[in-house]
């Protein structure tokens, strides 16, 4: 098993690498424009570009990787991101820097068609879910490790960026220095979203919800906690515990999910999520309740995608699993490219609450519409449900690194 993640780890150190550079951007970007005294609407405005860029950069970049091949598409893909990141360090203007993130979403996309669809070609049936494990703690840990960049400006307001793009031109590295054989690249095909819907109505709203929540999160987090009064330092701590957070409940409740009606687990986990987001609109000051209810909203938040795709995967025959997961990465990013607008909506009305208002919102209709669909239709049972599987919310190609959806396909 471990060769099998030692197979990859240059693409599991590229991937951490990217992360740690271009992770904390959003962060970072949302501080300055706070600090230049642009409005939640503003930085709302830029963080829904990033995501639009997410969007576009699925569904258009893998032509361009089918057409000049994997590690000219990466390098291409983290050279425009670099530049792109540098450009931030030029010159502050929120419409330049709107284009800036459409920009760094389509790359990210980029990146990851080029990593999800090498990973699938180089793990069999066996590996494949130690080699997703690997990869997604290697996302999370550069994202959550790359938050403490935010605090090395100083009395140098360029030096983050700096920073930032060294290490995303870094990351080029590994893989232009690999052996792997470069694989045809995944269909990344998605079922029609009115076939999907129809089939699972609880995954296709779960996904689309926690899109926003999160979305608007990475978005608007750190502005919410400058405006309750943290430090550069204690930002950073909060964004990270939040993605840290969001890793460490992900196994116990889908695990609960394999044992019992999944719809149940999904209603508990919006539940979780509408008290955590009270909780924290309701914060008053820095502190380590705060962090702490950072955490929990973190793991109970991150949790609910994965959940959702395995619901949706208990009605689905197995040559749709594939397709059905890569339209809900689509409808997980939809979700999140209009989460900050309307996050930046509920802050422009409620202050920084607001943004933790937006996400208990999102929660309560998530779970009123749990419970409708429980009484709509009855529970698959415990021993037809299939497996719970952590998932990356990146690309449609993604949904290839699944090992229950791929081994059942293939069977």
């Amino acid at each position: 098993m471990l060769n099998a993640v030692s197979a990859v780890r240059s693409l599991l150190l590229a991937i951490f690498m990217l992360m740690a550079g271009g992770g904390f951007m959003a962060t970072l970007i949302a501080i300055r424009l706070e600090q230049a005294g642009g409005s939640a609407l503003v930085v709302g405005i830029v963080g829904t570009a990033y995501f639009l860029g997410l969007v576009l950069g699925s569904t258009r970049a893998g032509s361009l990787v089918a057409r000049v091949g994997h590690i000219r598409a990466f390098a291409a893909f983290v050279s425009l991101f670099s530049a792109s990141t540098l450009t931030y360090a030029v010159h502050q203007d929120p419409l330049l820097w709107s284009g800036l993130r459409l920009v760094d979403g389509f790359c990210v996309a980029g990146v990851y068609v080029c990593l999800e669809s090498w990973l699938n070609e180089r793990s069999e049936s066996g590996t494949r879910g130690m080699v997703l494990a690997a990869y997604m703690i290697a996302l999370y840990v550069g994202q959550a490790a790359g938050q403490f960049l935010l605090n090395i400006g100083g009395t140098k307001p360029s030096i983050p960026f700096l920073a930032a793009s060294i290490l995303i031109s870094l990351s080029a590295i590994p893989v232009a220095l690999t052996r792997i054989h470069a694989p045809p690249l995944p269909s990344g095909a998605t079922l029609p979203m009115r076939a999907l819907f129809a089939i699972s109505p609880l995954g296709v709203v779960g996904a689309a919800l926690t899109g926003a929540m999160l979305g608007a999160f990475y978005a608007l987090g750190a502005l919410y906690a400058r405006r309750i009064g943290m430090e550069l330092s204690s930002v950073a701590l909060f964004m990270s515990i939040v993605i840290f957070g969001g890793v460490a409940l992900q196994w116990p409740l889908g695990l609960l999910s394999d044992r019992f009606d999944r719809r149940r687990i999904i209603v508990l986990a919006f539940a979780g999520t509408l008290a955590a987001g009270l909780a924290l609109a309701l914060a008053a000051r820095p502190g380590l309740p705060l962090l702490a209810l950072g955490a929990l909203f973190g793991g109970l938040s991150f949790a609910l995608y994965p959940l959702c795709v395995a619901h949706a995967n208990d009605h689905l025959s197995p040559d749709q699993r594939v397709p059905a997961s890569g339209g809900l990465v689509l409808t997980y990013s939809a979700g999140a490219a209009a989460g900050p607008l309307a996050a930046a909506a509920f802050m422009t009305a409620a202050g920084s609450p607001g943004l933790f208002l937006f996400v208990a919102a999102c929660a309560g209709g998530g779970l009123l519409f749990g419970l409708w669909r429980q009484i709509r239709r009855s529970p698959v049972p415990a021993a037809q449900q299939r497996s719970y599987q952590i998932l990356p919310r990146t690309t449609p190609v993604s949904a290839v690194l699944d090992p229950l959806a791929t081994s059942e396909e293939a069977s």
